[in-house]
């Protein structure tokens, strides 16, 4: 038995209401299937609000706190703090709320974000905000040319640590962050496409000092509503788009025209009252995450051997590349958690492998296959397969 199958095999049981075994499910770095032990966090949440009503809060915090212990551990950042919201949008407008943009109006980015970035800061950019989305490729000259954009006008630097399109790891970061901290330019880091799939030591890689956005969506199997925005101990940020989730210190206090209060704990870019039962979910898979010894070696060993193995399979089909294409040729080290290939069909042809089972997405011209740790080597094949008979039939 191959490596990967005696993990995928091992953990595929625990996956029995997504019926993991019997269908393909690619869009792992979309949506992952969640352990049955999730359904318990779920009832387990009804539970507690059935018995303790209001004071139901106090459980529901002892469960976020579960989830930002099993990040600080991912990262290797023991001292930082993690902000819990719905989604990556409102920590990431949160966030733009703090920085000086009457005065410093300029964000340098990437021609490689996903759309909830390149949404908000294109529509920024209408009211006079100066967007500049630097192109990832070449890539051995993309830290040189991020860093030239930076100059005093500059609020932030906003980049991905995997692409979204390409799932190319971006391996300047260190160096990017060295140079902007000299300049007192803050560092904002996606890292949906990171986290769970390519370990990272914050402490190690110099990092300390950045902002990552994280999202439980995909690789770490919490679902929906459990997205945390890192960032740096002693921060001092004072968003202005601010909710009094932030400021739970200062609800007694009388109301004066003083400056508005941040407590200084984990929740300085938060808003207001949100449905907790995603944290007794996500809280349960942690817990099964720890059981089964899914660290993030073993992870990162799985992915690369999953992604390893379909493109293998992809390249023995002999596609015509005006057909279908692998996106790049990097070696399987550069790359995070699926596999990105290049058609001018790509919608079609994933409508078509969604008519014959098979999960996948389409973004423009890349189609993309992303497994997670319970697939096997029996499905990457079956995968590869009903893709060469579509691709066929083009």
């Amino acid at each position: 038995m191959s490596d990967i199958d005696t993990l995928a095999k091992k953990l595929a049981p625990h996956y029995s209401h997504f019926d993991v075994t019997n269908r393909l499910l690619f869009t792992g770095h979309s949506h992952q299937a969640w352990p049955d032990v999730a359904r318990e966090g779920q009832t387990e949440y009804f539970d507690v609000c059935a018995r303790e009503v209001d004071n139901k809060w106090d459980v529901a915090f002892e469960k976020t706190e579960i989830l930002r212990n099993y990040l600080r551990d991912f990262y290797d950042d023991p001292q930082g703090l993690y902000c819990r919201e719905e989604s990556t949008h409102v920590l990431f407008v949160s966030w733009m709320s703090s920085l000086d943009l009457k005065n410093k109006p300029k964000i340098i980015s990437t021609d490689g974000e996903f759309h909830s970035l390149f949404r908000q800061l294109h529509r920024l950019e209408e009211e006079g905000l100066e967007f500049v989305r630097v192109p990832v490729q070449p890539d051995n000259s993309f830290a040189e040319r991020i860093i030239n954009e930076m100059d005093d006008c500059t609020s932030a630097v906003m980049l991905s640590r995997v692409y979204f399109e390409t799932c190319l790891i971006n391996n300047h970061l260190t160096e990017i962050a060295a140079a902007a901290r000299e300049k007192g330019i803050p560092v904002m880091i996606d890292d949906y496409h990171g986290t769970n799939v390519v370990p990272l030591s914050i402490k190690e890689e110099g990092l300390d000092d950045c902002f990552i956005l994280i999202g439980g969506y995909k690789y770490l199997q919490w679902g929906e509503a459990n997205c945390f925005l890192r960032f740096p101990k002693y921060c001092d940020y004072r968003p202005a788009i601010t909710g009094w989730f932030a400021a739970f210190n200062s609800l007694d206090k009388p109301r004066t025209n003083d400056p508005v209060e941040y407590d200084d704990g984990n929740q300085r870019f938060a808003s207001g009252t949100y449905d907790p039962s995603s944290q007794f979910r996500a809280a349960k898979v942690v817990e099964f995450f720890q059981e089964q010894g899914l660290t993030p070696e073993v992870l990162r060993s799985q992915y690369k051997a999953q992604v390893g193995m379909l493109r293998e399979r992809f390249l023995a089909k002999n596609f015509s590349p005006s057909l279908i294409r692998l996106t790049h040729e990097e070696p399987l080290e550069k790359n995070g958690g699926f596999l990105s290939l290049t058609s001018p069909h790509a919608r079609d042809i994933r409508a078509r492998l969604m008519e014959n089972g098979v999960f996948t997405d389409a973004r423009g011209e890349i189609l993309r296959f992303g497994p997670a740790p319970y697939i096997t080597t029996s499905q990457i094949e079956q995968a590869m397969d009903e893709l060469e008979k579509v691709v066929k039939e083009i």
